[in-house]
């Protein structure tokens, strides 16, 4: 039996914990086949981004015609897309398939280093967000998209309202930065879900961001509903930050394969 097929479009992680290998990894752990377009290359460790490259827009294109029209998806994720080209050539692409599509407005890594150009702001908000099944920004994404400013939990319905007014179906807006336990909300302006789980004390929580997006993909992908598929990728992926482990020097990843152990 073929598993359900699920794309990622985003940047590549050499240290492993992010990215497209954190994409890939928790598309695997959930049962589903990953496929990848890769838009940049980073030069990236426990430290943080040494270098970034992103890839010329022909071969995003080439590599997104080169799975869809031969392979086919249940769904797709996008991360790091590093400009205003390679956004606008992903979401022109994205606007031609009927699969769900989990976007993850990716601005900044783990140990605050820019993935997004500033003058790609405006393509994120006008042409990537309204392509989205689902946008699933942290509290600081949505500042950087929205000017909205979440400081506490009572924040989060008006960052998914100044979300929801770029286009995507459903916002699900991460408050893992904000004090307490860990809380999500997820809404399409009328229906509301609030995904709670206990904060774990560890610092090895790379890749905690691609992986909750890829994990909605994949439940998408299995034919879960939007809200279904989200509290499934947040047992998941608070699994995953319960397990995260020491690497090199800095913070280290979620441990994408924590149920296998």
């Amino acid at each position: 039996m073929t598993p359900p097929r699920v794309l990622t479009v985003a940047g590549s992680d050499s240290g492993g914990g992010a990215g497209i290998q954190a994409d890939l990894k928790t598309m695997l752990a959930l049962g589903v086949h990953g496929m990848s377009v890769i838009t940049a290359v980073t030069a990236q460790n426990s430290l943080g981004v040494q270098g970034a490259w992103e890839l010329p827009v022909d071969a995003v294109r080439a590599q997104f015609r080169s799975v869809v029209d031969d392979i086919g998806v249940q769904a797709v994720k996008t991360g790091m897309l590093a400009s205003a080209e390679l956004v606008e050539t992903v979401a022109e692409l994205l606007a031609g398939t009927d699969a769900p599509v989990v976007v993850d407005p990716v601005g900044v890594s783990k140990h605050g280093d820019a993935l997004l150009a500033a003058s790609a702001l405006d393509s994120v908000r006008t042409k990537l967000l309204p392509t989205a099944t689902v946008a699933t920004p942290n509290v600081d994404e949505v500042a950087q998209l929205t000017g909205v400013r979440v400081e506490t939990e009572a924040d989060l319905r008006r960052a998914a309202d100044a979300v929801l007014a770029y286009g995507p179906r459903w916002a699900l807006i991460k408050g893992g930065h904000l004090a307490g336990d860990a809380v999500d909300l997820l809404t399409d302006g009328t229906d509301e879900h609030w995904l709670r789980a206990p904060r774990h004390d560890n610092r090895h929580t790379h890749g905690t961001g691609c992986t909750l997006a890829s994990a909605i993909a994949a439940g998408l992908a299995k034919g879960l509903s939007v809200p279904e598929a989200a509290r499934t990728a947040k047992e998941y992926v608070t699994g995953a930050i319960a397990a995260g482990f020491a690497l090199g020097g800095g913070i280290g990843p979620v441990d994408h394969g924590w149920r296998f152990r």
